[in-house]
Formats: structure tokens, sequence, C-alpha cells
């Protein structure tokens, strides 16, 4: 009889512990976090209601009342932050991409991910942007011929960029990281399109709470077309490494057989691509990557190398189609640099477009392509007369930092002269981190800034462009990507 009282007795006392210990960290971090500036709210809830709908004035820091979290949006305190070596971890809301991205740079944290970092950082380093820079313009070449095509199907119309950018970008980064020619961008198109679709999945399951248990979540209809798209993510990535394997076996037997003059040599130095980096570590006998691994590095640099790109390019677009008269200054820019050639752009001249990268950063500053990111304390943080205990989860949004008006005056106008050498050096680091700051800043910026600036120039070598929507009717939604929710319209007007 007392066996069976104590069987259904356990799931009620299990019950009661969880609610006590949330009552009781929802006391404690109250009285812990006093000194921090907050909104007013509802018990347990908090404030969560009232920062979902918070105009992008606000200048302040604020947290959610229960599950240990703070949102902040002061710039001073990303310094404090973002600069720790100590609190490099993300926040658990990475934990639901892990099924997708494994356990790589993205999500990892202590010594993994600094092992990681540091095994992949020479794949991205500015030293071999040069041989990238050739592949780039090669891709974005191929992308002015697909729009003249789509424009000559469609004479007068305005064309949906999106789409066609996020091909390039995505060819772009399977040859440039993968050292793998996928030849046609047309394949492309279902590995983006499932892309797209994870991401929006991932933000639906980070507002449901009850979608966190994933015995719960699979067996919905959500968690299932989740599974599905990651399946056909990790497919598209298993096919990618498969194809550098052969390929490195077939240089290998070369090798074999070629004198020293063999491009496939071992004694000539070779710029390996970051595929080639993570197969030479695998092959060593103390630290071999598993399979596992070896996809979740790839998975993720397949995402962030080529979705963030390509719609930081597509509001470019979309700002300079609204703004004609800072669109002539890249059009003088241009000029001046490339006067009547028509020759692909080089490295050098690339690196003559300055107006053209304020362009791109002020774009980033309004329409940062990652608008939040997210840390887990690994220790307590002291913020003036206060302390944030360790475990406390901190949510940063940049996108609304970077609209602050007491930062960024009047900051939905685009203005590329914000990013004049003598305006930034007037301003804080921190409030200006659209790849991040700090130890996990983004591995990739360099290669990103460089990849934008050769497809810009090629698409505005030869046209004008002309938004359909405004920047108060463009409709836009933060999921892991701030990207627009209807399609980007620009009309591509012929300089010639």
């Amino acid at each position: 009889m007392s066996f069976i009282l104590l069987i259904l007795w356990t799931p009620c006392i299990l019950v009661i512990f969880v609610i006590l210990s949330i009552v009781y960290n929802y006391f404690v971090l109250r009285q812990k976090l006093k000194n921090i500036p907050q909104i007013s709210g509802y018990l347990f809830i908090g404030s969560m209601l009232q920062i979902l709908r918070m105009s992008i004035e606000a200048n302040a820091s604020y947290k959610y009342r229960i599950f240990n979290v703070l949102y902040i949006l002061r710039h001073k305190i990303y310094d404090v932050i973002f600069s720790s070596t100590v609190n490099i971890t993300k926040g658990d809301s990475y934990n639901l991409v892990r099924p997708w991205l494994g356990n790589g740079l993205l999500t990892s944290t202590g010594k993994k991910w600094f092992h990681d970092r540091k095994l992949i950082t020479p794949a991205f380093h500015f030293s071999i942007l040069n041989k990238f820079a050739v592949i780039q313009s090669e891709q974005a070449e191929i992308l002015t011929k697909n729009l003249e095509k789509e424009l000559a199907k469609n004479i007068g119309k305005p064309v949906d960029t999106l789409p066609f950018i996020t091909n390039t970008t995505l060819a772009i980064i399977c040859e440039t990281a993968m050292g793998v020619n996928i030849h046609a961008q047309d394949s492309v198109m279902q590995y983006s399109e499932k892309l797209n679709e994870t991401s929006h999945l991932v933000l639906k399951r980070f507002y449901k709470p009850w979608y966190t248990y994933d015995w719960l979540y699979y067996l919905l209809p959500e968690g299932k077309k989740f599974k599905s798209a990651v399946e056909t993510l990790h497919a598209f990535t298993q096919k990618v490494i498969r194809k550098k394997k052969a390929e490195r076996h077939l240089q290998r037997d070369h090798a074999q057989f070629e004198n020293e003059d063999n491009d496939f040599s071992p004694d000539k130095p070779k710029r390996k691509a970051f595929l080639d980096l993570l197969l030479d570590q695998n092959m060593k006998d103390d630290t071999p990557l598993t399979d596992e691994e070896l996809r979740a590095q790839v998975d993720t640099v397949m995402f962030a190398g080529h979705d963030t790109t390509s719609i930081g390019i597509t509001w470019t677009l979309f700002l300079l189609g609204n703004n004609p008269e800072y669109q002539e200054k890249v059009h003088e820019e241009l000029k001046e640099v490339f006067g009547d050639s028509e020759s692909p752009a080089s490295i050098k001249e690339i690196s003559e477009l300055k107006y053209l990268e304020r362009v791109f950063k002020e774009t980033l500053r309004m329409f940062p392509s990652v608008p939040i990111v997210s840390r887990k304390l690994s220790e307590d943080v002291k913020l003036g007369n206060c302390i944030i205990p360790k475990d406390t989860a901190i949510l940063c949004s940049i996108l609304l930092m970077q609209r602050n008006p007491k930062i960024w005056p009047d900051p939905m106008k685009f203005d590329p002269d914000r990013f004049l050498p003598e305006n930034s050096k007037l301003r804080n680091p921190y409030a200006y981190i659209p790849f991040s700051a700090g130890p996990r800043n983004c591995i990739g910026q360099k290669f990103a800034i460089l990849e934008a600036k050769i497809i810009l120039c090629a698409i505005l070598r030869k046209w004008r462009v002309k938004s359909v929507k405004t920047l108060d009717t463009i409709k836009y939604g933060c999921s892991i990507i701030l990207r627009p929710t209807e399609k980007v319209l620009i009309h591509f007007t012929p300089k010639k």
C-alpha cells in the first residue's frame, strides 16, 4: 500500500518542487536585479509583453522577471558583456538550433569553442581574400547575367532580388569555404528554401515555451516539418563533404604519378579552404573530428556564410532604390574608379570603393542581419551598484540599439556619412556591432564585406535601381535573421 502511495505522490511532489523553485527564483532574482531599470510588468511573465511592443527610442536595460533573462539595449553594458573572454557561452535559445547546426562554432563554448575558432580562423584570414575575390567576381558575373535574363522576360517589371542574390552567395560560400564548385546556381534553390523555412520554425519555437520539450515538439506538425527541413539541409551538406573527399582522393592519386611541376604536388604551398582544414584535422590521431562534428561546422558556415550577406545586399539595394541622391554618389564613385571599363573588378579597385563601403555599413546599422544575440553568464558581472548573477541569460538587441536616437540622431534616415572616419571615431565602438563584438565576433566579417562590395559593384555598374516599396511600407520581421516578409521588388534601369 505504501509503495502505491509513493508512486501516486511522486509526480505531485515533483510538480510542487518545480513551482516552488520558480517562485523562489523569481523573488530572489527580483531582489538581486532591483537596481536595473525596468518597465512595469505582470507577475512571473514580467515585462515580456511590453518589451515586445516597446519603441525603438528606448534607452535602458530591461529584465524579464522570470526565466532569469535580462534584455539590454545600452551599449556601455555591451562593452562589459562582449569584451569578456569568460562569458562566451551563448544563451539557452541557441539550443533550439542544435538539431540543425550541432555543436559547431555558433553553438559551442569553452575549450571546444576556443579550439574550433583557432582551427577555422586561417580559412577566413584577410591574406587569402585575394584568391576568394576572383570566385566572388565570377559568381557576381553569373548573377548579372541571370538578372539580364529575368529582365528580358519581364520587360518593365520589377524583380524580386533576394532569391537571385541568395543563390549567388551560397554558390560563393560553397566554392570558397568548402572548396567545391557547385557549377549551376539553380541547384541550390531547394537548400535555400529549406534554410529559410528552418529559420522561421526556430523562431516560432522560441516564442512557444511548450515547444521546448523535444518529445512534444516532434509529435506536432511544426516539429515534423522542422525535422524534415533539417534532414534536407544535412543531406546537402553531406553531399558537399563527400564531393570534397572525392576530390582530395583524386588529387592524391594524381600526385603519385605527376612530376614536381604538377599542380597537385604536395610540396607546393596551397592555401586551404575551410573544409580542407577540417578534413586535415580529422586525419590527426590525437583529435579526430567525428562525422557529426564535420557536418556541424560545415552547416554553420554554410548558413552564416551566405544568408546573412544576401539579406544585407538586398537591403542595400532597397535603401539605394529609395535614396537616389546617395545612389548617384555611388555611381560617381564607380565612374571614377572604373571609367568606361567593363572588365571584372580587381581587389585593388574594390578596396578603393570607400563610399560604397559606407553605404553597406549604414545599411547594416539600419538592418543588422542578426538583430538579437544572447549570452549566458559563466560568472557574476558587476554593473554599477548591482551584480548580475552567474547563469543569467542576456538578450542584446542590436537592432534597437543601432536605431537608438540618443546614439544615432534621426536613426531612420539613411546617411552613409555617419561612417566617415571623423564621425566614427567619436562613437563608442559597441554602439555599432552588426557582426557582434569581442572574442565571439563574426569570424567572416571581412569576407562578408568584400563579397557585398563585389556583388553590389557588379550590379550597380550595369543598372540604376528604384525600389517599389518605401521604408515606411516595406514589411520585415525578426527570425534568426532580420529578413523581409514580402518580396523586395526593385526596378533595374540600364546605365547605357
